[in-house]
């Protein structure tokens, strides 16, 4: 028989980085799971995935047990990561602080497609090119579909 889910709990966590200091560890241990034991399986999970910033959902059961997905690196970190700037612009429609191609829009898109509700990757470079031009980034050249 399967386990009564009691909740769910998100986190970002940079990977291979869990450790029980805040925020992890208030944010389990107010659900009464083991913190240890949740830093110790999520770092052996990405170790492949150093210093990354990771979402990640935690679902909690009844008898405190607990399984987690870790999801792909949100877009706009990502964006960041890909024109080298450290924050957006904190006025995007006046001030642009970078730009990105439309190869750089086409690998974030393919490495994020698993966590977007997209069916094409045409629409998931759709996505993330919004989510850069919200940010303050130009998108340099024209898109892949307008030629």
């Amino acid at each position: 028989m399967a386990k009564e889910i009691s909740g769910y709990l998100k986190l970002q966590i940079r990977g291979g980085a869990a450790n029980p200091s805040p925020p992890v560890g208030p944010a389990l241990g107010s659900k009464g799971l083991n913190i240890m034991d949740f830093c110790k399986q999520f770092n052996a999970r990405t170790q492949d995935k150093q210093g990354q910033v990771l979402p990640v959902l935690v679902t909690i059961y009844t008898d405190k047990s607990f399984d987690f997905v870790i999801k792909t690196p949100p877009a706009p970190v990502m964006i960041l990561e890909a024109a080298k700037k450290k924050k957006g612009s904190a006025e995007p429609n006046r001030d642009k602080v970078g730009s990105v191609t439309w190869d750089q829009i086409k690998t974030i898109a393919e490495t994020k497609m698993p966590d977007l509700n997209a069916f094409t990757i045409e629409s998931a470079m759709k996505m993330v090119a919004g989510t850069a031009r919200s940010m303050g980034i130009n998108v340099k050249g024209t898109a892949p579909w307008a030629n």
